[in-house]
C-alpha cells in the first residue's frame, strides 16, 4: 500500500493465488499472517466508517468531517503496516499529533452529551448504531496491532492512535444520538 503515489495497473495479478500477498517493497507474507490480519481490519473499519458519513445528517457537518478525516488516518495506518519489516519506512506514518488530535476530538466531543451515568447498549439512530458497529471494529483492529507487536514490535504513537480510536468512535456516537434527540438505553440487567 503506497502513500498517495501508488499505481494500481489492474484488480486482479494472481500472484496471490497460492495463499501469499506482497508488502510495500515487494516482500511476501502469508495472507493469514498478524500484520496482514491487522491492517485488514483497519481497511475493514474505513468501510463502516464510509456508511457511517454515507448516513450522517448534513446538519452534524463536524462529525462528518472528523469521520473523514479517519477515514484519511486509517490508509496512513495501513500504509504503515503495510511496510515490510526492515525495509524502507514509509513517507507517511501515525505520529504524535495524530495521537493528540484523537485526544482533543475525544474530549470535545464527549462534552457533547450528557455525562453517562452507566453503560449504554450500542444503538440508537442508524448513524450513531453504525459508530457503534466500527467501534467494535476499531477494538479488534487494537487486538490485532498487539498480536502483531507481540511478533514485530511497532511504534508507540500507532499503538496509541489505536487504541483511542474506539474511545473516539463511542464519543461520536453518543454526540450523534444527543443531537439527533435519541435517547440512550441503558442495559437492564433483570431480563
Amino acid at each position: 500500500m503506497a502513500a498517495g503515489d501508488e499505481n494500481i495497473p489492474r484488480l486482479y495479478t494472481r500472484t496471490g493465488d497460492r495463499g501469499t500477498t506482497g508488502l510495500a517493497g515487494g516482500a511476501r507474507v502469508d495472507k493469514d499472517s498478524a500484520r496482514i490480519r491487522a491492517y485488514g481490519t483497519f481497511d475493514e473499519l474505513g468501510a463502516h466508517l464510509g456508511l457511517v458519513s454515507a448516513g450522517l445528517p448534513e446538519s452534524l457537518s463536524e462529525i462528518r468531517a472528523t469521520v473523514l478525516r479517519l477515514e484519511h488516518e486509517l490508509y496512513i495506518a495501513q500504509t504503515e503496516l503495510a511496510a515490510a519489516p526492515g525495509g524502507k519506512p514509509p513517507a507517511v506514518r501515525i505520529e504524535s499529533r495524530h495521537v493528540a488530535r484523537l485526544e482533543s476530538d475525544i474530549d470535545r466531543f464527549d462534552a457533547m452529551h450528557p455525562e453517562l451515568r452507566a453503560f449504554v447498549l450500542p444503538r440508537g439512530s442508524p448513524s450513531a448504531a453504525q459508530l457503534h458497529v466500527a467501534r467494535t471494529v476499531a477494538r479488534r483492529a487494537e487486538r490485532e496491532l498487539w498480536t502483531l507487536h507481540r511478533e514485530a514490535p511497532q511504534r508507540p504513537e500507532l499503538l496509541q492512535w489505536t487504541n483511542r480510536l474506539s474511545d473516539l468512535l463511542f464519543a461520536l456516537a453518543l454526540a450523534v444520538n444527543h443531537a439527533l434527540g435519541v435517547a440512550e438505553v441503558n442495559p437492564d440487567y433483570s431480563t
